[in-house]
């Protein structure tokens, strides 16, 4: 059966559809599913905005669960990009499936074994590394970081094995995505593997929606200025929390992603919808809002118990750019990635911030204790909760810059980190970066001390 839909057709059945799920609320998530679906079926241009005007966000109480959610947050990012933390690499070149997929699944219940064991009780676990997905989506192929080949099915559903094991230990899943990535790189492997996938269903959005497609930072992305890949992406969350008990949603920093060699070229889409904009700048901001705004939107449209989340880079904005800025010297999400990060704080479009404070105390331009006070005070008249993430990746490296991170283990640096944590009422937990930095011999003492401090 073909899923294509005319351009009219298309148009007709979106339009249908949002009309609908206003009035058959008994039925919304299917409604708001098949949405999703429409919007990854069609090839053709769809109205201009199809989630956004949904009403307002409603906040409603949320259940009794094992864990508060007025508890700390202690947690820990599970990495798949790259298969940094899972699954394991010997895993993939397993040829039986039934072994291959046993392997993986044993990896995963001994680190969240050892995680429960360590006090963590929050796993963001990423499900969508780039363009492809760690559950059988009807819009992403399957991620080749399960088997080596996009769209191979792993013969099994790794989002709801974790989201059975992580509950069954009290422990909570925030579904972690990469919103634009759509590869780490642009070598031809790359290229030839991505186009192979035109004859899976789905195939990737790289040959599905080419035209969305640009490179930058030395990865093909997709142009963040599209309103109908803004629209992909949330109907792709909407796909996950509509089917899986997941308790929050976590965009990482990944929105506008250059470097100086790699720029993004979207000057043809500038001009084609950045009217009425003094700069491209300000314009590249609107599109990152707008794209968190539906998001946000259509999760509580969906689950208002879901919480949505971002983790961007620790600095919004230096104070010799902005008087609302950090006294801090570093890369700014504002300027760099084009991310107001504090406006979506006070916009209420988030129920929880996680900046990446990734320095020590010592790091004068960018003290830990001067960020993690300035995102205390961005946060205290809102509602939205404050995660810190930390540097675990960097404990026991050596670095001309950063010695403190190899002083006794790194446990003194640390404890700091931890102890201002808990002394601002307004950091309600910590995230480490990242899970198998937690297994190096590197970072032994400072597990010790988290375990002496966390754990049951």
């Amino acid at each position: 059966m073909s899923f294509y839909l005319t351009p009219d057709k298309c148009r007709d059945t979106i339009i249908s559809t949002h009309r609908l799920s206003f009035v058959a609320r008994a039925t919304r998530t299917g409604l708001l599913i098949a949405t999703a679906f429409v919007l990854a079926s069609c090839g053709s241009k769809p109205p201009k905005s199809l989630v956004t005007p949904l009403p307002p966000i409603a906040k409603h109480p949320l259940p009794d669960k094992s864990l508060s959610d007025h508890d700390p947050v202690r947690g820990v990012w599970l990495t798949t990009v790259s298969r940094l933390d899972w699954p394991p690499i010997p895993s993939v070149n397993v040829s039986d499936p039934t072994t291959r997929a046993n392997m993986q699944k044993k990896a995963l219940t001994d680190k969240l074994d050892k995680l429960q064991r360590l006090g963590i009780n929050t796993v963001f676990f990423q499900v969508k590394p780039d363009s492809t997905a760690l559950w059988p989506s009807q819009i992403l192929p399957w991620s080749d970081m399960l088997t080596g080949n996009i769209g191979e099915d792993p013969g099994y559903d790794p989002l709801q094995f974790m989201l059975d094991e992580a509950h069954k230990r009290g422990m909570k899943v925030h579904a972690w995505f990469n919103p634009y990535r759509v590869s780490t790189n642009v070598k031809p492997g790359t290229l030839a593997a991505l186009n192979r996938t035109q004859s899976l269903r789905p195939a990737s959005v790289f040959v599905a929606h080419r035209d969305w497609i640009r490179t930058a930072g030395d990865r093909y992305v997709l142009d963040p200025g599209i309103p109908e890949a803004r629209d992909w992406i949330t109907s792709i969350v909407a796909e996950v929390v509509s089917r899986y008990p997941v308790d929050g949603v976590q965009f990482d920093d990944y929105f506008y992603t250059e470097s100086p060699g790699s720029a993004l070229n979207d000057s043809q889409t500038f001009r084609t919808y950045g009217q009425g904009f003094a700069s491209k700048a300000d314009w590249r901001r609107h599109n990152t809002d707008q794209l968190i705004e539906q998001v946000s939107r259509t999760i509580k449209q969906l689950n208002p118990n879901v919480q949505f989340g971002v983790s961007p880079a620790g600095v919004w904005r230096n104070r010799s750019h902005d008087p609302a800025g950090s006294d801090t010297r570093g890369a700014a999400a504002y300027d760099e990635s084009y991310a107001d990060t504090r406006l979506w704080v006070q916009k209420g479009w988030l129920d929880y911030i996680a900046p990446q404070v990734y320095w020590p105390f010592a790091r004068d331009a960018a003290r830990y204790d001067v960020l993690a006070k300035w995102w205390a005070d961005v946060v205290k008249p809102t509602h939205t909760r404050l995660y810190i993430g930390i540097a675990l990746y960097k404990v026991g490296e050596p670095s001309r810059n950063e010695p403190d991170w190899t002083v006794q283990g790194g446990v003194p640096e640390l404890k700091k980190q931890l102890d201002l944590n808990d002394s601002l009422p307004q950091i309600s937990g910590t995230i480490l970066f990242r899970e198998n930095n937690l297994n190096q011999p590197q970072t032994r003492q400072a597990v010790d001390y988290l375990q002496s401090r966390w754990g049951s």
